[in-house]
């Protein structure tokens, strides 16, 4: 009895041990963290449910945590993903979806990636998508309308122009206001657009300050394809399609519409009905436009590949002008080791130009219906003799047999870069580059032609080479622990930049003999320079975030720059960024606002650009003119000034970030931007022998509030997506140095304090008179007690020059995207739009001249337009008179319109194969599309086009920009 009752106590003692064991020992639990899209995540927490233990995933995405029991359950939780609660299990997969998939989004900000989710910072995100619904090789056209703030316009049609770009308004007078761009990670750089995979644009201080004196008008990251490991990747995209000009409200008139004109102010020839040439008809054309992009992508787990070549095509829609492009790109990475990487980039592009001289759109604008563009026998008319009406007598189909402009560049990039990861947290990295660039360009002006004749024949060069070279050397440690992470960076940089160039000038030439050596005239002038500088740069930031709430940024830029002065060469600059993740905190559970955020950041950036390498030395020129004794002397060129530095730029912007109910996301910032120091170059009086001296004066303040908002309104088998971004800005002068308040006087936009800085400053047209059809201006008087009145005279220069209220800058700017989506149809229609400008419209002083110049065509009167004929007459225009000298064309608000339009920049139309179709050619993708650029624009504009640099916002005689039709084909296999 004894003995049973010792086996029944063992037994229950083994019992209680063993569920003592349970209970108290831990378990291993591992597993890995995915989104939707098979990315594995890193920085995700993994927690106990119910206890405070909590681990953290690697940079591949995979987590071990000890729980006390099997039945234990895992909260998952991360930035921007929603939290999800699943058993413990051993290698479990899990995958998180997200709150918003537009701030999941990576940005390239400052020598990191972060999910814009983790900024502190106002940026903007495009994908590689994005941008290829429009048709271009150049990467400013493709951002057009597709960032808030950023205003991208072209002032002219020709395809070997650029675009400019302005971020956040213009902060300065004479400096740069082109943002920095900054390609796989190092400043400057070239690529194709067809080889981006995204584009982060900076815009707040705390982003762009990383890149110091060079960031002050915004940064354009620019990331390129790389190979993934896998099966390799071969695509190839093929585009093709014609553009023809856009001429807007803008009609000229043909012979009998001239004919009638002239004969209410004049006695035309009545010979001239014989003729009626179109000469927009002859100057511009139907033009092709083609691309080809074949690219190759893949790897192993040690080595990824990306390559591509790219050729591009255009003509222009002015005869005679083209651009040829020629692309390639190698993007290799190799994994030397566990903990070192290393990657060369190459990118290569070789384009060729043919430019067709300004005469020509002068001449399709101005020249007379009048004149025949042929003799009897076909061959273009030689307009210097025989009769011809136009005032030029210039025929360019002539001059275009014998004459040509043309150029030819290549520019080559090549980085090397290293990537070692020296222990658990620390990492060093060393990004190098080396550019090369070479151009050349021809023109020649045949003996035979107008131009040539006067040098009988001449033929102009100009070569020059660029060689940039630039390392950045960066060493980061990065520690996440608990709820805590923690990431400091820093950076030093150095680039240097050589140039040179010569100029070649020769006359006497042989016809058709465009060649230096076969010069036989006595004038022959050689100029050259060599121009060198050097930027170098140290940077220290740190990244804080706690529990995935709360992120703060920190960072200091000390950067050095040959271009200044002696004693102010370097400068400081700082940046400070923080923000809130408020949806993830217990206490807002409001079901419709699934993420909140806000954002604070300030801080300095300076600017470096749009001034010489030289502009603080005191130069000499060498030259004839200051001989002595028959020998060449040295005269002084330029003024010193060892104290010129850096324009600085303080800018503070406040953000926030919402999603509703998972479908629409919205951000919202408003920011100040206030630039002092300003870089200017003031003239002086003639008598200290120079013509100026750069300095630093004064400041201006931009302010604006940006919005951009997203929203997935039907998201089934039909699915609607819908884009809208717009922005405010508005700047004025805050300050001119040297006791003045006012600088570019007599300018048609001065710059003065308390101004807008694109305000116009003209006489105020104040219509026609009705009883005599004559013209009147404004004129400002003041009665006995100081108070102003108005008169108004016909007398041009008794008129008051004047600040009108009225700015080339426009009041908002933006853009819009819808996309529909069914079954395997995609339709895209993007339409961008700027509002409130006013755009001096220069050349109506020559196709709208009221009859001072009989011998230029007109334009017909635009909708809502009349002539003064009779007494009585309440007219736009005054009464036509010969060779007037009322000034009733000069300078006024006559020809300041509304430079407000709304265009459909690009609708597209795109269908993919089933898989059940494209899978038995052993094809992965097949997707047909049309496309339409530039095809619908409304506006008030009486010109060829409304879009006009906005810096300026003057249109005069324009190239204007051209309309396209494009097919194309992409296959991927």
């Amino acid at each position: 009895m004894k003995q049973k009752r010792m086996l029944v106590f063992l037994f229950a003692l083994l019992a209680a041990i063993y569920s003592w064991a349970q209970n108290n020992s831990t378990i291993i639990i591992s597993g890995t963290v995915k989104d939707k899209e098979g990315l594995l995540l890193p920085n995700v927490s993994v927690t106990e449910k119910g206890t405070s233990n909590t681990v953290i995933t690697n940079e591949a995405g995979t987590f071990r945590i000890s729980v006390k029991n099997r039945n234990a359950e895992l909260l998952i939780s991360s930035v921007g993903f929603q939290p999800l609660t699943v058993k413990a299990a051993d290698n479990i997969s899990i995958v998180l979806e997200a709150k918003s998939e537009e701030l999941q989004e990576v940005a390239v900000v400052g020598y990191s990636s972060k999910k814009r989710i983790e900024l502190s910072s106002s940026v903007s995100v495009v994908s590689g998508e994005k941008l290829r619904d429009v048709t271009s090789n150049e990467l400013t056209s493709l951002l057009q309308g597709k960032a808030p703030g950023v205003v991208v316009s072209t002032g002219s049609g020709d395809p070997t122009s650029g675009s400019n770009v302005l971020i956040r308004g213009a902060g300065t007078i004479n400096a740069s206001t082109a943002p920095l761009y900054v390609v796989d990670g190092n400043i400057g750089g070239t690529f194709n657009p067809n080889d981006v995979e995204s584009v982060t644009i900076l815009k707040d201080a705390a982003a762009t300050g990383l890149y110091g004196s060079r960031a002050a008008n915004g940064v354009i990251i620019v990331t390129t394809k790389s190979g993934k490991s896998g099966k390799a990747k071969i695509e190839f995209t093929s585009t093709a399609g014609f553009s023809e000009a856009t001429t807007g409200n803008f009609r000229l008139m043909n012979t009998q519409q001239l004919y009638d004109y002239q004969k209410t102010f004049f006695n035309p020839n009545p010979a001239a009905l014989n003729t009626n040439t179109n000469w927009w008809d002859l100057a511009f054309r139907r033009a092709k436009v083609q691309s080809y992009n074949l690219s190759a992508s893949g790897g192993s787990d040690k080595t990824t590949y990306y390559i591509s070549g790219n050729y591009y095509k255009e003509e222009g829609t002015l005869i005679n002008n083209d651009k040829t492009a020629y692309n390639f790109r190698t993007n290799i990475s190799h994994k030397l080791s566990e903990r070192l990487k290393v990657s060369v980039l190459l990118n290569g592009i070789f384009t060729k130009d043919t430019y067709n001289p300004d005469a020509t759109v002068y001449d399709a604008y101005l020249n007379m219906p009048f004149d025949s563009a042929y003799n009897v026998d076909g061959t273009p008319k030689d307009a210097r003799y025989g009769t011809w009406y136009g005032r030029d007598r210039d025929n360019f189909l002539h001059s275009l047999q014998y004459n040509f402009s043309k150029a030819k560049s290549f520019n080559m990039n090549g980085d090397l870069n290293l990537d070692y990861k020296i222990s658990k947290h620390f990492s060093f990295a060393t990004y190098n580059r080396a550019r090369l660039f070479n151009y050349r360009s021809d023109a020649f002006y045949d003996k035979r032609s107008k131009e040539g004749a006067t040098d009988a024949g001449a033929l102009y060069n100009s070569t020059s080479f660029t060689n940039k070279l630039l390392t950045s050397n960066r060493l980061k440690y990065t520690n996440n622990f608990g709820n805590h992470g923690i990431t400091a960076l820093a950076v030093a940089e150095v680039e240097k930049t050589f140039a040179e160039s010569i100029d070649t000038y020769a006359t006497g030439l042989p016809p058709g003999r465009p060649v230096l050596s076969t010069s036989t005239g006595e004038k022959k002038t050689i100029s050259g320079r060599v121009d060198e500088s050097i930027f170098s740069k140290y940077l220290a930031q740190a990244d804080y975030n706690y529990s995935n709430k709360y992120f703060f940024v920190a960072s200091f830029v000390n950067e050095y720059s040959s271009r200044f002065g002696k004693n102010n060469p370097s400068a400081n600059f700082y940046q400070l960024g923080a923000s809130w993740i408020i949806s993830n905190e217990d206490f807002l559970n409001v079901k419709p606002i699934t993420f909140l955020k806000l954002r604070a950041s300030y801080g300095t950036t300076g600017n470096a650009d749009g001034i010489g390498d030289y502009a603080a030395l005191g130069l000499y020129s060498i030259s004839q003119g200051a001989s002595y004794a028959g020998l060449p002397g040295a005269a002084p060129s330029q003024k010193a000034n060892p104290d010129l530095t850096w324009e600085r730029m303080t800018t503070s912007n406040i953000g926030v970030d919402v999603s509703f109910f998972k479908r629409i996301d919205l951000t919202v910032d408003a920011y100040n931007r206030v630039s002092t120091d300003l870089l200017f170059f003031r003239p002086l009086p003639a008598t200290t022998g120079y013509d100026g001296v750069y300095e630093n004066v004064g400041s201006i303040r931009n302010r604006g509030i940006e919005f951009n908002i997203t929203s997935k309104n039907f998201t089934r088998k039909f699915t609607w997506e819908t884009n809208l971004n717009m922005a405010f800005n508005r700047n004025k002068v805050l300050s001119v140095n040297q006791g003045r308040t006012e600088v570019f006087t007599g300018a048609r936009q001065p710059v003065a304090v308390g101004r807008d800085m694109d305000e116009w400053y003209m006489p105020v047209w104040a219509g026609v008179n009705p009883v005599n059809g004559e013209p009147l201006w404004e004129k400002l008087l003041t009665d006995a007690d100081g108070k102003s009145y108005v008169i108004y005279t016909n007398s041009y220069n008794a008129a008051t020059r004047q600040y009108i209220g009225k700015s080339a800058a426009p009041k908002f700017t933006g853009g819009v995207t819808n996309t529909f989506a069914y079954n395997n149809f995609t339709l895209t229609a993007f339409l961008n739009f700027v509002y409130g400008n006013r755009v001096y419209n220069d050349s109506r002083f020559y196709f709208d001249n009221d009859g001072l110049y009989e011998s230029y065509n007109q334009m017909q009167l635009a909708k809502g337009w009349s002539r003064w004929s009779k007494p009585g007459d309440i007219a736009t225009h005054p009464k036509p008179v010969h060779g007037r000298t009322d000034a009733s064309n000069a300078s006024s608000t006559r020809y300041l319109e509304d430079g407000s339009y709304i265009r459909l920049r690009n609708i597209r139309l795109s269908y993919d194969l089933p898989n059940s179709v494209i899978s038995k050619a052993k094809l992965s993708a097949v997707r047909f599309f049309v496309s339409g650029d530039n095809l619908w624009t409304l506006t008030n504009f009486s010109g060829v086009d409304p879009e006009v640099v906005l810096s300026g916002g003057e249109s005069s005689i324009k190239y204007p920009i051209s309309k396209k039709v494009l097919f194309g084909l992409n296959i991927s296999f």
